[in-house]
């Protein structure tokens, strides 16, 4: 039997839905994660699409775990000046974590998602997740932070079709998506408002702070004032507050100091970085002497050497220094046609000047 995870999206309905219609015994399993999709149109939608397709639908509250193992880490690393990706977290600890366990109870034998991706045997490492048909959908990013064990059992329906394809299959059958948005913000985080989410936690938060401007002799001097580093990120351009001569660029934080460093475009390129707790999907002796890195979904994949490290580290090398990637987010590496190797999460840079 085949447990089809799903959300209410067109994605994971299609997912359900074609495993069904190729005749597959499959069940459907929806996931309560958090207090604002209690009361989701996505539950009653869901039942009347299973009563079409002639499959249950089975509810697993999930509430309790998710706030642990997803909401408060996200928070508490939030608060820490971090750039956390609750989506990766989600995906290792709850999706192929809790909700297939629950699936496992129910007597499935695998997991079928929504999400964009193609596990396949492989000549060289035997298996591994690659790209799917629309390469532009390409979800494996998300994906690295899961067990190899659990990818490797895992279905994923939409590895040969595009957005479109799915959903014409799923209106040429006579189904309604609940939830026909896709979601753009982090669904458990109301109006996107992060003080009052990490408010619920009783995190301390810090407060306003000196900013730095860095020169590329890597000397500071203080330009203003920020309102909490944790409204800001590496990388980032807009909503400094600050009138300067040239664009500013957020270039890392001391938090230490509770002080704001930026400087040049020019400057927010890095030669190298670090990511830890890896997550190995290949064994590093099957690995190509020619890899790829990823720090951020929206990049394309670049030229990198890595280097496995004391810890369950990584070290990174560019072949040409790549705009900085913020402490949280997930760093995947890949081979040249895409195959992911690992995935890891970013650290704190140990390079950065300080007052």
């Amino acid at each position: 039997m085949i447990a089809a995870a799903v959300s209410g999206g067109v994605d994971s309905l299609y997912a359900l839905a074609s495993l069904r219609l190729k005749g597959e015994d499959v069940l459907a399993l929806h996931g309560i994660f958090h207090e604002g999709s209690v009361q989701s149109p996505a539950i009653e939608g869901l039942r009347q699409n299973c009563d079409r397709l002639g499959v249950p639908l089975h509810v697993a509250d999930l509430r309790a775990a998710f706030r642990e193992r997803v909401m408060r880490p996200f928070a508490e690393r939030y608060a820490a000046c971090e750039t956390p990706n609750p989506c990766a977290m989600c995906n290792a600890r709850i999706k192929f974590g809790l909700l297939w366990d629950k699936a496992e109870e129910l007597g499935a034998g695998s997991l079928a998602t929504g999400h964009y991706a193609r596990s396949a045997a492989h000549q060289r490492y035997g298996w591994a997740l690659v790209p799917p048909a629309d390469p532009r959908k390409d979800q494996s990013y998300f994906l690295s932070l899961v067990p190899a064990e659990r990818l490797k059992r895992a279905l994923f329906p939409l590895e040969g079709v595009c957005k479109d394809e799915a959903r014409a299959f799923v209106a040429s059958h006579g189904l309604t998506v609940p939830l026909p948005r896709e979601s753009q913000e982090i669904c458990f985080v109301p109006d996107d408002d992060y003080r009052s989410f990490l408010d619920a936690f009783g995190l301390a938060l810090p407060g306003p702070g000196d900013v730095a401007l860095v020169n590329e002799e890597g000397a500071c001097r203080i330009i203003g004032r920020h309102q909490g580093l944790w409204r800001y990120t590496e990388g980032q351009r807009r909503g400094l507050g600050i009138a300067f001569t040239e664009p500013l660029y957020v270039l890392g934080k001391d938090r230490a100091k509770n002080m704001l460093l930026v400087g040049s475009e020019k400057q927010l390129r890095q030669p190298c970085c670090e990511a830890g707790e890896i997550n190995l999907l290949v064994d590093p002796a099957l690995w190509p002497k020619e890899l790829f890195v990823r720090i951020r979904y929206r990049q394309k994949s670049m030229p990198a050497r890595v280097e496995l490290t004391e810890g369950n580290a990584m070290r990174i090398a560019f072949d040409e220094p790549q705009p900085l990637g913020a402490p949280g987010q997930v760093a995947a590496v890949f081979d040249a046609e895409g195959a992911l190797l690992a995935g890891g999460i970013l650290r704190w840079r140990t390079d950065m000047p300080s007052l």
